[in-house]
């Protein structure tokens, strides 16, 4: 019998230069394939490539996001004939590449603050159309600069659709102001805001932002995710972006050395990993909707992934962490799930039983959620209560919506010297009978009193609350004085 697994049927995102061609890496040019047919070769196997971000900068040995702006920005010169700006939010990119008076860059190049790249980028592309030219801009910045600071200018970009590329190189942390942690920071993972101490060391489960999806929730042209680890995809999706008009947005994740605390050789490893777990999965999606993933061969499990950095050594030293071990394997799981990251047919039988039982909620998000609300409203019924004590022992009336059923008959009964209660005699609300029942309808005040029959003007529907001893109702006041005066 066939199993349901509620898996996607996603298309995998089909790049004929990766297919056609065996990948390897034993160096930069092999990563090219400079030996592969010319339609079938990456730009970064071109000795002509435009080297958009070329030697000389200062970046850490192994830094992924020196790989991961060099292949994206030479993809777009390649794709624009070098027809482009590029607009650079504050950050590590920023530091290193750009040590005043020197520059690494060879396109033009405009430094931004650390979260306004997105609109500095809109202006500059409004700039281009107003002088009749068909420059195209690609705004960069790190995942601070994006996820966090930079978040309300690009919002506002997706939402005007401005004619923008951005590139978000995400390293999971601010690098490069010591390492703290950022809206993209992954579960457990050790920074210098978020030490290894306490009960649950590291960053905490159910915070950070995806920031891929909330892209997507804005419906933009293009939206997509890659690696440093897969160069032809990288070049595929950018060359892909250019061919859109419109705001388009890109996440790369880009490993770092220095604040990973993992070996500078292992850049390439530890982005492929990422993958290959599930724990970075890598997909395009154009108006908010999914269009292609890159599908993975064999899930491998997150302890791959994490062991070798030492920003997760407290999952594993003194003792292993098995609950929170267990955790991040669901997140892996559940993102498996989500975007049919690997066929059905594919899956073996313990891997299968671990992706479909994987829980909706892996990180406990929702949980938090609800119990904060449950305690909001505990506050605010203990509150409620308070208060009414508080005014039954200083005689004064109260309102009694907030008053719980088993009070009702005895406050009705005990009475009150001033005030009134929206409570009603018998069961249900007023809006739930017929009209006819509703005139007959009586309303106690707080006093135990009755406030008089039918509170619901006949001629325009509208309830009123009776005043005893007189002909009207309180929302009849003005028309009545209306008929004293004439």
């Amino acid at each position: 019998m066939k199993v349901e697994l509620g898996i996607p049927a996603t298309r995998e995102t089909e790049i004929p230069s990766r297919d056609n061609v065996k990948f390897y890496q034993v160096g930069s040019y092999a990563v090219g394939n400079r030996l592969a047919e010319v339609i079938d070769r990456s730009i970064q196997s071109d000795p002509h490539r435009y080297n958009s971000l070329t030697s000389g900068h200062r970046a850490c040995q192994g830094c992924g996001e020196a790989l991961g702006a060099r292949y994206a920005l030479d993809t777009a010169m390649a794709e624009t004939d070098g027809d482009l700006v590029a607009v650079n939010a504050t950050g590590c990119l920023e530091v290193f590449s750009t040590p005043y008076p020197e520059s690494a860059w060879t396109v033009p190049w405009l430094h931004s603050l650390f979260g306004n790249a997105p609109a500095v980028a809109t202006g500059v592309a409004a700039a281009m159309k107003a002088k009749g030219r068909n420059t195209r801009v690609v705004a960069q910045g790190g995942d601070g600069g994006t996820v966090d600071i930079g978040m309300g200018c690009l919002s506002g970009m997706f939402e005007r659709n401005d004619d923008v590329l951005y590139i978000c190189y995400d390293n999971e942390a601010y690098m490069n102001t010591g390492v703290q942690r950022s809206g993209a920071t992954p579960p457990t993972a050790r920074t210098a805001t978020t030490q290894a101490v306490g009960e649950h060391p590291g960053n905490i489960f159910g915070q950070g932002k995806d920031m891929a999806r909330i892209a997507m929730a804005h419906e933009i042209p293009y939206v997509a995710t890659a690696t440093v680890a897969d160069l032809r995809d990288l070049e595929y999706k950018v060359r892909k972006a250019m061919t859109f008009r419109g705001a388009r947005y890109i996440h790369v994740l880009v490993p770092c050395p220095l604040g990973w605390g993992t070996p500078s050789n292992e850049t390439i490893k530890l982005a492929r990993l990422a993958t290959q777990t599930g724990f970075f999965p890598v997909f395009e999606a154009e108006a908010g909707e999914v269009t292609s993933v890159s599908k993975i061969r064999r899930p491998a499990p997150i302890e791959e992934y994490l062991k070798s950095q030492r920003r997760f050594a407290s999952l594993f030293r003194p003792e292993r962490d098995e609950e929170a071990l267990a955790r991040l394997q669901a997140i892996c799981d559940r993102n498996i799930r989500r975007y049919g990251l690997i066929e059905e047919d594919k899956l073996d039988s313990d891997v299968l039983e671990r992706v479909v039982n994987a829980p909706e909620d892996p990180e406990g998000r929702f949980d938090s959620i609800r119990q904060a609300t449950a305690e909001t409203k505990r506050a605010q019924v203990e509150a409620a209560f308070g208060k009414r004590k508080k005014s039954k022992l200083e005689g004064e009336s109260f309102s009694t919506v907030m008053r719980p059923e088993f009070e009702g008959d005895a406050r009705s009964q005990a009475g009150g010297a001033q005030g009134r209660s929206h409570t009603k005699a018998g069961s249900g609300s007023a809006t739930d009978k017929p009209l006819a029942e509703r005139r007959s309808e009586v309303l106690i005040d707080s006093s135990g009193i009755e406030a008089g029959p039918s509170v619901l003007d006949p001629e325009t529907e509208t309830f009123g609350v009776h005043d005893p001893g007189t002909t009207n109702y309180e929302g009849d006041v003005e028309a009545t004085s209306n008929e004293e005066e004439k």
